[in-house]
């Protein structure tokens, strides 16, 4: 990549909100996946570093005046620099960068992109048994972003999204996956279609609910499975809880009634890995 002095020569200088990267930009942080192109929007090294690492390469990077430092160590975390050398650099006003992004303390670069795709089979890994999760119409932006963030951590093969859950690439989720999002495979589908091809799989449900009665370590998550995450409020509907194949529970000695939704989604995905990892050691 071109030092600091190289690039600057390099770069466009915006002084307009009205620019057609600018709004661009501001409209993939408010309708993200959307538009022509479909891109979708982050702000902030570390998302950036985390977006190169994955395989991404931005169509776009926005520094505010004064923060190239920022570009240079992003450029330092890249696996390859080829990335960063083919984006469109534009350096806007702190009043134009403000403008255009999505926090209330913006932190001086962000990028427009593509968003990685993935599909049904992504989902299945010919190495070892499926760990899905399902999220049915979970709307908090962190639960998606935390859970995502949790299913890569503990070795999840993918994510199936029903209809009613949060936008994959609400500004919100991205951060608080902090980069899982762009490595995890994230699929949206039906809830029938779901199912049915469950089913055929031959993957077993469990449903995540305050009153279950399977405690959780004496479920088998060493064979294919999905976890049913509901929603924050009214949990899973009765006809997802009437699918699956036996209703978790999560032994909490303390007065609480139950748990948040990517608390209990992480900690059944530590309880599957355990399980996974003890089972590999026994074998």
């Amino acid at each position: 990549m071109p030092n600091a002095t190289e690039r600057a020569r390099t770069t466009r200088i915006v002084q307009s909100r009205h620019n057609s990267r600018v709004k661009e930009l501001r409209a993939a942080f408010s309708h993200p996946g959307k538009g022509e192109r479909g891109y979708i929007a982050l702000e902030g090294e570390l998302l950036l570093a985390e977006a190169l690492r994955s395989g991404l390469a931005p169509a776009a990077v926005f520094i505010r005046s004064g923060q190239w430092e920022a570009l240079e160590r992003v450029a330092a975390k890249a696996p390859s620099r080829a990335a960063l050398d083919t984006a469109e650099i534009l350096e806007l006003p702190a009043d134009i960068f403000s403008s255009a992004v999505d926090t209330e303390s913006p932190q001086g670069i962000a990028a427009l992109l593509a968003p990685p795709r993935f599909d049904w089979d992504d989902l299945f890994p010919a190495h070892a048994p499926a760990l899905l999760l399902v999220t049915a119409s979970l709307q908090d932006p962190g639960n998606l972003g935390t859970l995502i963030r949790s299913a890569e951590a503990f070795g999840a093969s993918g994510i199936l999204t029903l209809p009613g859950t949060v936008n994959l690439w609400n500004a919100k989720v991205v951060r608080a996956s902090a980069g899982s999002v762009f490595r995890m495979p994230v699929v949206a589908r039906c809830e029938e279609e779901v199912l049915a091809r469950l089913a055929a799989q031959g993957v077993t449900l469990f449903a995540t609910t305050a009153d279950g009665d399977l405690p959780a370590t004496q479920a088998a998550l060493t064979q294919p499975c999905a976890l049913l995450i509901g929603n924050e409020g009214a949990g899973l509907t009765p006809h997802l809880l009437q699918a699956a194949d036996a209703r978790l529970a999560i032994p909490t000695p303390g007065p609480v009634e139950s748990l948040n939704a990517a608390i209990a989604g992480s900690i059944l995905l530590y309880e599957a890995s355990r399980q996974r990892a003890a089972s590999q050691r026994e074998q």
